[in-house]
């Protein structure tokens, strides 16, 4: 009977282990301090499921919500800088869509997403040729970046 209650618990201990094992692994071999978290947590108290990364001095947490891939980048102060949520392409408003048609010479939009900067003001993100091209909320050119 002991070995079985042993057994028992070390098979509870292996899969405690490991499961902590994977949230670790989760935060990319990066520290996430508490007031990072705490912020994520106040505007996204319903996500368990969050990759972290360091993104220079900053920190970007990477989750589903609902079926839609999210973007949080949060400054080591816990000031969220902004939340990226991806879009369809085919919802990029028309006139983004005419400006990388006239100035890509067809290439196709491959992903595409909004970004509300933290002071609530909207971008759009087009990628296009490995090439993020970035758009103010009325659909004005802002710059390229990338490859």
């Amino acid at each position: 009977m002991k070995k079985i209650i042993f057994a028992g618990g070390l098979v509870i201990s292996l899969a405690a282990y490991s499961s902590a094992q994977k949230n670790e692994m989760e935060k990319k071999d990066c520290e996430i301090p508490a007031i990072v978290e705490s912020a994520f947590k106040k505007h996204h108290s319903d996500i368990t499921d969050v990759d972290w990364e360091k993104e220079g001095s900053n920190y970007e947490a990477s989750f589903k919500a609902g079926k839609t891939e999210t973007s949080v980048v949060i400054d080591p102060g816990g000031q969220i800088l902004e939340t990226e949520t991806e879009m369809k392409t085919s919802t990029l408003p028309k006139n983004i869509q005419d400006y990388i048609a006239a100035h890509y010479n067809g290439q196709k939009i491959k992903e595409a997403a909004k970004i509300v900067l933290g002071d609530g003001s909207v971008q759009y993100e087009a990628e296009v040729n490995k090439k993020d091209l970035i758009f103010d909320n009325k659909g004005k050119f802002i710059k390229e970046t990338g490859n």
